[in-house]
């Protein structure tokens, strides 16, 4: 499959299927695609790359000369593109596949995978490779500041992939990761998540087991220690294992962290011995724990304390990981993708500790498959205590959700009212914006957690301050 193609993506406008057709694009292949909404800034970048995107799903959006399609993990089987794939015999693969045949075949594999932060870890490892002259390929969950993409082809002998466990597609329902070949891998974390697709801990945690039994002899996991049910997945690991910790023994740990002005510095031991200090722009103790992981890999990839440091203290982070949209009136407006208890109470904790003087709000749309489930009806609670205030939208899409599965933000809101918390409930973007203009003062910051759009609520508040 090393000449040109003409390959087909139906629903391209996914954040990984956009990234492989950026790949695909880079190697040579003419390339089409279609989906269902194609909004920025994924629709920006197909037209900054020339690929074009057809509206919608229908058999004619396949052209004649197509050798190959590839189907987005949303896509089902009666999909009018896929049927028509197969009447034609048209070879199809998943995503996972297709990165696996095109992209990893040949190259070190250094895949990051967990519950929580693989995102900006797998970002900032292939930030640190890059500055260290490694010249990576990446494929991320996650538009990269510093590439200004979610790809990069790269030339090097290593490529960097974020492992998901998300299932891969209709004709095969296991995680994505196991398709990944990792030569090297960083696990962060596993907790419950994606309830749609594990409906027990236990099949989430067989999940990472199977996947951590791929990393070769010669191969290394880097693993978060004090999480344990990492720890037991980690058991029957036939490489070598080393871990990485800021209040657990481990060989790699973080201690003296501090943040000053914006810039968080923290100092690394390797088994007892120091490695150096280190600094970042992100902040957050869980952002340590996701650079004191990346120090471990990319000194196992053989770069130096310098080059490490270097790449670290380079990064500029991730859109929507802790992002500031705006700060108009000195009012902090903060984008933020998490969803997840765990997630929600760190993002918290972090903008706390660097804005200790500002109210936090806290504005959350239960927007995820496990979020909009009741399986986190309590840790929600004790999450979103960690605001000042707390603003909980209705689930979306809520008719998806059989009512008695299905979370209740208003007893969340109710739960925090009676532990002394100010919490309300909106069910819209406009009457959440319309919320927080009647409480807002300069000082404040609003952090908004969402895995979509949210109603178009960034630009709404933003645009109501502005004219406040």
């Amino acid at each position: 499959m090393s000449s040109p193609k003409h390959i087909h993506l139906i629903a391209v406008c996914g954040t990984g299927m956009s990234a492989l057709a950026g790949l695909l694009k880079q190697q040579g292949h003419a390339l089409t695609g279609s989906d269902a909404r194609i909004f920025p800034p994924i629709s920006t970048l197909l037209k900054r790359i020339g690929i074009a995107c057809q509206n919608g799903y229908d058999a004619s959006h396949i052209p004649p000369d197509t050798d190959i399609v590839i189907v987005g993990n949303a896509v089902r089987s009666d999909n009018p593109e896929v049927v028509a794939a197969r009447e034609r015999n048209l070879p199809y693969f998943s995503m996972p596949q297709a990165l696996a045949t095109f992209f990893l075949k040949g190259k070190r594999s250094l895949v990051v995978a967990g519950t929580h932060g693989k995102t900006t870890t797998s970002s900032l490892l292939a930030s640190v490779l890059t500055s260290a002259g490694r010249d990576p390929g990446m494929m991320v969950g996650g538009w990269v500041k510093d590439f200004d993409g979610n790809h990069r082809l790269g030339r090097g002998e290593a490529f960097v992939v974020e492992g998901d466990e998300y299932d891969t597609a209709f004709f095969d329902k296991g995680p994505k990761f196991l398709h990944y070949r990792p030569d090297c891998a960083i696990v962060t974390s596993i907790e419950h998540d994606h309830a749609d697709i594990y409906p027990t801990f236990f099949s989430l945690k067989e999940a990472f087991r199977a996947f951590i039994q791929k990393i070769p002899q010669n191969g290394l996991l880097v693993a978060a220690a004090g999480d344990l049910s990492l720890t037991e997945a980690t058991q029957e690991a036939c490489c070598r294992v080393e871990s990485y910790s800021l209040t657990h023994p481990a060989d790699w740990q973080a201690t003296d962290i501090r943040d000053t002005e914006g810039v968080t510095s923290f100092s690394v031991q390797y088994r007892g011995r120091a490695f150096g200090r280190m600094q970042t722009c992100l902040m957050g103790l869980h952002n340590v724990k996701n650079a004191l992981a990346v120090t471990a890999l990319s000194a196992a990839q053989g770069l130096s304390y310098m080059e490490i440091q270097t790449g670290l203290a380079k990064f500029q982070g991730v859109k929507r990981r802790q992002e500031v949209i705006s700060s108009k009136k000195d009012i902090l407006v903060i984008d933020d993708f998490a969803h997840h208890p765990t997630a929600i109470l760190a993002t918290l904790n972090a903008l706390r500790y660097r804005y200790s003087k500002r109210r936090l709000f806290a504005v959350f749309e239960p927007r995820s498959a496990s979020s909009r489930r009741n399986i986190f009806q309590d840790a929600f609670t004790e999450a979103f205590g960690a605001a000042d205030v707390a603003v909980l939208a209705e689930v979306f899409s809520p008719e998806s959700v059989p009512v008695e599965n299905r979370l209740n933000p208003q007893r969340i809101v109710a739960n925090l009212t009676a532990l002394g918390k100010r919490a309300f409930y909106g069910q819209s973007a406009e009457k959440i914006v319309e919320i927080l203009m009647e409480h807002l003062q300069p000082g404040d910051m609003v952090c908004i957690m969402s895995s979509g759009d949210f109603g178009g609520i960034y630009e709404k508040l933003t645009t109501a301050i502005n004219d406040g």
